[in-house]
């Protein structure tokens, strides 16, 4: 188990994660979904695994599009009302979403909508959690309304003023899908590192596709975490099947 798995699996059980509209914040969850099964599948953590897709705002990059996949693995989803199977851009929830969040015995991801609006819906939740979870903000150097340190910060601050909560920790997920190359991560975890600095948070990992990572294993101190790029093919699949 690489140091940010450890420190994932030894922080607190709940884990949110925000950041920018299209900064890659639901493909991380799902990764790290799926890497949390892996572990638990080996023995090494234990306990419930669930998702939680709380983003009501972008009907493009959902989460419960791959229940069927996640389920598979032992992983719990929860969203809207009807799990994402009536064919609608249902902007509700699914009052069972409460069940892993008070579940002391589940680790449970909380999949955000973008920004400080998306991040919003926490507030639902904040008294069932209390101090009990990981607040990561997704840093994506490649997007246009987070391309600089001062546009995260603020970001930053006004997910944290909506919420009342704090963020605990950043995520580099600086990538250009599969033309990704070594520099293009090293380029974006330097920049996650200068916006760390600024705001006095870890940097705990960097992202890029699976056969990179494998190259990679680590970038300097920090290590690399693979996504799977799930959600990209869901996306290109409804495109092409004219369901946009």
């Amino acid at each position: 188990m690489n140091k940010f798995l450890e420190t994932i699996t030894e922080g607190p059980r709940i884990l949110i994660v925000c950041g920018h509209f299209g900064s890659g914040k639901t493909e991380f969850s799902v990764s790290l979904a799926f890497a949390l099964a892996h572990l638990r599948n080996e023995g090494r953590i234990s306990g419930d695994l669930a998702l939680c897709d709380l983003d009501v705002e972008n009907p493009y990059f959902r989460s419960r599009e791959l229940t069927e996949e996640m389920e598979k693995e032992g992983i719990f989803v929860y969203s809207d009302p009807y799990h994402g199977k009536n064919g609608s851009e249902l902007q509700t929830l699914d009052p069972a979403i409460l069940a892993p969040v008070e579940n002391k015995n589940c680790r449970v991801i909380l999949d955000t909508g973008g920004n400080a609006s998306g991040a919003m819906i926490l507030n639902q939740f904040r008294r069932h959690y209390g101090e009990n979870y990981q607040m990561i903000y997704v840093v994506n150097k490649f997007r246009p309304g987070t391309d600089t340190p001062d546009k995260i910060l603020t970001e930053i601050q006004e997910i944290e003023r909506t919420t009342s909560l704090n963020v605990t920790g950043l995520i580099s997920n600086s990538h250009l899908i599969w033309e990704t190359r070594e520099a293009d991560v090293s380029e974006g975890l330097a920049f996650a590192k200068e916006v760390g600095a600024a705001a006095g948070l870890p940097v705990l990992c960097a992202c890029c596709h699976k056969d990179l990572a494998v190259k990679m294993k680590s970038c300097g101190d920090i290590d690399i975490f693979p996504v799977g790029m799930y959600m990209r093919k869901s996306y290109l699949d409804k495109k092409l099947s004219g369901r946009s």
